[in-house]
């Protein structure tokens, strides 16, 4: 469904991603890992199009990478941001309402509602969406917004983050859920490795820049490489 082919990302002086090469397929739940400052959250800015990369970002077999970042919504890139961002003075629904005009080309309140049930927000549908939900509320609404702009791949950035240990667990059923009933290929960062094995049948870690380890999380996390990444020292 994705592949990166030398996708690399440069802020003046600063590399932020070098050469970052791997393939997603339709329907794997992946997880990318890294210390902070490795380059994740660029990474997902180069996909959906927030900042120009070179190389090639191939979506459903098309070259994306000179895509704005609606056009990128359109052909099924949906994402989130770490820190939720409600649309100020727009009700949850009406929140929804512009992710899926931006996204999707149309609306559709009927799949709005939907969305709506599946993420438990119904009963603040019309609350003000920027004042009246709490953290877990916030979270569950970024990632509504990104449904309803009609996803086929869904780069979670952080989404656990802030969450104590047993609503982080509710979380990862909610996401087990969405795969399944909206045949989504994710893609979540986060930092947690007992979550990231848990959640995800394969991981990906970056580090300065650069992907130093692809594969199942139990060989990921026992990658000296990835050791030290973390800790700063080479495993013994």
């Amino acid at each position: 469904m994705l592949k990166l082919d030398a996708v690399t990302v440069r802020f003046g002086g600063l590399t932020a991603l070098s050469d970052v090469s791997f393939e997603i397929p339709q329907g794997e739940i992946l997880g990318l890992v890294g210390p902070n400052g490795a380059g994740k959250t660029t990474l997902f800015n180069s996909i959906s199009g927030l900042v120009k990369a070179r190389g090639q970002i191939t979506f459903d077999g098309k070259n994306v990478i000179r895509l704005p970042l609606h056009r990128r919504a359109r052909v099924g890139i949906g994402r989130t941001f770490q820190i939720p961002q409600p649309m100020h003075h727009l009700s949850v629904r009406e929140n929804l309402a512009v992710a899926q005009v931006f996204g999707a080309g149309r609306y559709d309140p009927k799949r709005i509602d939907e969305i709506l049930t599946v993420m438990e927000l119904s009963h603040k549908a019309d609350a003000d969406a920027a004042s009246a939900l709490a953290l877990q509320e916030l979270k569950r609404l970024e990632i509504a917004k990104a449904l309803a702009t009609e996803p086929k791949l869904l780069l979670l950035d952080e989404v656990l983050a802030g969450l104590e240990s047993n609503a982080k667990r509710t979380f990862m059923l909610k996401l087990r859920e969405l795969h399944r009933l909206f045949g989504l290929t994710i893609v979540i960062v986060e930092h947690d490795i007992e979550t990231i094995s848990e959640l995800c049948t394969r991981a990906v870690v970056l580090n300065f820049g650069q992907l130093i380890a692809d594969g199942t999380p139990a060989e990921v996390f026992a990658n000296p490489a990835v050791m030290e990444s973390y800790t700063g020292t080479a495993h013994a």
